[in-house]
């Protein structure tokens, strides 16, 4: 038997008295509220767990009924009732911190889905709790690895949507994290004990990605010698991640918006719709208002999408992050490949800390991987790097103001020095690492700042190691 509250926001009576014998039925306890204002009544003098809400209602609607609720989040789920053709307004409740909708006629397979998935949001607040702890202690959530502001802003942004059922677009440059985002917001969500089901619509050729996603009946194109689920079937009750979402034919994206709205849809070559019950993250590694310029992302999809950003930053605007990332990304490839490698030398450290990582976290998971395989210690040195690893991507990465430029006349000692102290400057005046680009001793670096005398380098001088 369920004891959890449900409160009935109806201004139809019939509706109204319909809806709570419906939830009675399934084991909850319900009472009724005529509209928004005497619902916020109810839920102060009855504090129900749950409340669901039509849209549309005399004294005070659903909207402001969810804002004045806002503040109760943590112990109450929202669930607004909305008639076919608003969609945008359920996305706006959404945005508000509802946790679900529904449209009219309800469909009370769904609401009872959503009752119970919403009650089994109620009994995460505590785990949540001790994720938070961790996160304070440990500056790390899942797998995501970090203590920079940027990173726990992100993490903080994960723990107010994880327990919603509203959709996420993760934006971020390629190796920046995007999936593992993804996966947290499952594992941190009651759905975190159904299936997590990743595509990526880049890696799927245009011909067969309707059926990858929604799935074909045999027959239903030359070479569907059976009956195929797609990925919503496989996901059915979880999360299901479309990673590179802009790269999505255009005529796939509408009828992707259509099962985003109906939670309905039709595999190839059938003629029954199904419903499915899928929560839809999304990643990108474009700009996505860019990408709906160029006409590769509907405007309508991304607005559906977009119910909550998330951004992931490159990993050379949070390179404080970098020390703790090596030590989990060593732990996981130790246990990987079965070696005990206990950590990086100073000098790696250093050359880490200086590198702008265009592949981000990606690469440099495989530059310790590599690094791992090749040690013949207890520590990775720079030996154990790729050969010239962080050289190309100072020329990249800054080629203009990272060049030295030479006249016809420059003598070699001229020369010699603005390499130097341009090298300097492209590694953040770090000394160990400018004499490794430059293949001279420390000592030799040291000399020759010395010799120069000029304020630049005794800046440089005056710097720690």
């Amino acid at each position: 038997m369920n004891h959890e509250k449900v409160l009935i926001v109806e201004d139809e009576e019939n509706e109204r008295t319909g809806l709570a014998e419906l939830v009675t039925g399934w084991g909850y306890l319900a009472e009724t509220a005529r509209d928004g204002a005497e619902g916020l009544e109810k839920v102060t003098s009855w504090a129900p767990s749950i409340v669901v809400t039509d849209m549309k209602m005399p004294r005070m609607g659903g909207l402001e009924l969810l804002e004045k609720l806002a503040t109760d989040a943590q112990t109450m789920a929202v669930v607004v009732v909305t008639a076919q053709g608003t969609i945008d307004s359920a996305v706006q409740a959404m945005r508000m911190g509802a946790y679900d909708y529904i449209t009219k006629p309800i469909d009370t397979n769904r609401l009872r889905t959503i009752l119970q998935n919403a009650s089994a949001l109620l009994g995460t607040r505590a785990e949540l709790e001790v994720t938070r702890r961790k996160l304070r202690d440990a500056g790390s959530l899942g797998s995501l690895i970090g203590s920079s502001k940027k990173m726990q802003e992100i993490f903080h942004l994960i723990e107010m949507v994880s327990p919603s059922t509203a959709s996420v677009l993760i934006t971020g440059a390629s190796g920046t994290g995007k999936e593992l985002v993804a996966r947290t917001v499952h594992e941190l969500s009651p759905r975190r004990n159904k299936p997590f089901v990743p595509i990526n619509c880049a890696a799927i050729p245009e011909t067969l990605i309707e059926s990858e996603i929604f799935g074909h009946e045999k027959g239903a194109f030359t070479g569907a010698l059976e009956r195929r689920t797609g990925c919503f079937e496989l996901a059915e009750g979880g999360t299901l991640l479309l990673d590179e979402i802009g790269e999505m034919p255009v005529a796939t994206q509408a009828k992707l918006l259509r099962v985003l709205e109906d939670r309905k849809l039709r595999r190839l070559g059938s003629k029954v719709e199904t419903t499915v019950d899928v929560r839809v993250l999304a990643a990108t590694n474009k700009v996505p208002e860019e990408a709906v310029a160029r006409g590769e992302l509907r405007n309508d999809l991304y607005y559906r999408l977009n119910v909550f950003n998330i951004h992931m930053p490159p990993l050379r605007e949070h390179k404080e992050d970098v020390p703790e990332l090596v030590q989990a990304l060593l732990a996981d490839m130790n246990e990987k490949h079965g070696r005990k490698v206990a950590g990086v030398s100073e000098a790696v450290l250093n050359a880490f800390q200086n590198y702008s990582w265009p592949g981000n976290v990606r690469e440099m998971r495989n530059t310790l991987e590599r690094a791992i395989i090749v040690c013949d210690g207890a520590v990775v040195e720079t030996k154990h790097l790729p050969p010239g690893f962080g050289q190309s991507s100072l020329r990249s990465s800054a080629e203009d103001s990272d060049t030295v430029r030479l006249g016809v006349g420059t003598t070699v000692e001229e020369a010699e020095r603005l390499l130097i102290l341009k090298t300097l400057e492209a590694t953040n005046n770090n000394k160990t690492r400018a004499a490794e680009i430059l293949a001279i001793s420390l000592k030799t670096l040291h000399n020759k700042l010395k010799e120069y005398g000029n304020a630049t380098a005794d800046a440089a001088l005056s710097r720690e190691e």
